[in-house]
């Protein structure tokens, strides 16, 4: 059980020091270090105005789907409505 318990502890340290490499060299290794250039700030920019576009367009479709739910359920109701009238 010892043995077992020690190798699993082993695997374990091999894995968190590899994920801790890993980060080590993302870090060191990260492209928003190095200097912003007129490019990367219109660049930015541009991704800004498309995130923003986006973000309407996506409102407007959930407002129209919420819409058109309601309007089934209203559709619905009033059906369950006549149903019940009917008997």
């Amino acid at each position: 059980m010892s043995m077992i318990q020690s190798t699993r502890n082993q695997i374990c340290a091999a894995l968190i020091a590899g994920c801790l490499s890993s980060v080590a060299f993302a870090q060191a290794s990260d492209p928003a270090a190095a200097p912003v250039t007129h490019a990367d700030k219109k660049a930015a920019k541009e991704q800004a105005k498309a995130d923003k576009k986006s973000s309407v367009a996506q409102a407007k479709a959930d407002k129209k789907k919420t819409d058109a739910q309601a309007d089934a359920d209203k559709a619905n109701a009033d059906a369950n409505v006549k149903d019940a009238k009917k008997q």
